[in-house]
């Protein structure tokens, strides 16, 4: 006799890890998550929107790529839904925009309902990290398509912006700087050129590098830094022009996004150190630095422009909510690009 359960779907083990999620997911809450008892959507409280003049919704929608490879490889689950939640959020709040909500979609070969806990359970920690309800989402058993270890993830977010208030490159002017937010590593990029470099080595998570300082596993793992409250709170304190989240493309490319026809972002190398998890990659990888440049963020994770005068408040604020910041260029006239001097 044929049954669900025969082709390798288990009901019971999808239900036992909405239970044991349950928790972790109420952490995000936000006061405007209205319940629906059916479960079939999330609902969320739109008159919280009457107190703008002009709402403009923002959406974003994003998954973390191969590092979930790193992560089923290590044995380590309970931060690939923060890495998820940066990639998508810190999206939305490039044009100023505060996240509201999101919701996830897992897949995977076979419902394990610890692992599965675990996931959401980042997914529910990084929205609590950006102020953002996580309303709903979706684990789907995929028997035969993925292995009973694999799965991945991704997620859609939204969020809102007055109108009047929208940052973005028509508001940068000859003149401005830009700062540069720390990243906390490699975030979630790149992990294809990462895997293949540990390909080429013969390297094992488990490698402890002196450069490192731990298992390599624990620092490819290191989860994406969430910047959105960080930014929102800037932007309302000095004024701000234009947010870069630096993802795939590196610096160069997403800072490029941010910039008007008529500018350049000028960027000083010498202006930071990288953290040591580039140097391992581009040493035992041989890469180039300009594949370096086009693959990773290389320490910085997200880029402000702002006005010149504004960057010593912008870098002592976020000194005091625990990020580094630096000047690393400045606009000057050019072409729409971002470049290294």
């Amino acid at each position: 006799m044929s049954t669900y359960e025969a082709a390798g779907v288990d009901i019971e083990a999808g239900e036992r890890a909405v239970e044991l999620m349950k928790d972790k997911v109420a952490r995000s809450r936000r006061p405007e998550v209205v319940d629906d008892a059916s479960g079939f959507a999330g609902l969320f409280d739109a008159s919280a929107l009457l107190k703008y003049r002009r709402p403009l919704l923002a959406t974003s929608t994003d998954g973390v790529g191969t590092k979930v490879m790193i992560a089923q490889q290590y044995g380590k689950h309970d931060t690939i839904g923060i890495d998820l939640v940066g990639m998508v959020l810190d999206d939305l709040v490039v044009c100023g925009a505060e996240p509201l909500f999101m919701t996830d979609y897992v897949a995977c070969g076979k419902v394990v309902p610890e692992r599965i806990a675990e996931i959401v359970g980042g997914v529910a920690e990084g929205c609590r990290l950006a102020g953002a309800a996580l309303v709903g989402g979706e684990t789907a058993e995929h028997p035969g398509a993925m292995g009973p270890d694999e799965y991945d993830l991704a997620g859609a977010g939204t969020g809102v912006v007055e109108a009047s208030a929208m940052l973005g490159p028509e508001r940068v002017v000859a003149g401005d700087v830009v700062l540069g937010i720390a990243s906390s590593g490699v975030h979630s990029n790149g992990y294809s050129l990462v895997r293949h470099v540990l390909r080429e080595n013969s390297l094992s998570l488990d490698t402890v590098l002196p450069e490192l300082g731990r298992p390599l596993g624990e620092e490819l793992l290191e989860p994406t830094r969430i910047y959105s409250l960080h930014c929102l709170e800037l932007a309302r304190t000095v004024q701000v022009h234009a947010y870069a989240h630096i993802t795939g493309g590196g610096i160069e490319s997403n800072l490029s996004r941010s910039l008007p026809a008529q500018l350049d972002a000028l960027l000083d190398r010498s202006s930071w150190t990288p953290p040591a998890i580039f140097g391992v990659l581009a040493s035992y990888g041989k890469i180039e630095q300009s594949a370096m440049d086009r693959t990773f963020n290389l320490g910085v994770g997200m880029a402000a422009v702002l006005p010149a005068d504004a960057a010593d408040a912008a870098i002592r604020l976020l000194a005091g909510r625990g990020l580094d910041a630096w000047v690393m260029g400045e606009v000057v006239p050019g072409s729409g690009q971002a470049r290294y001097r």
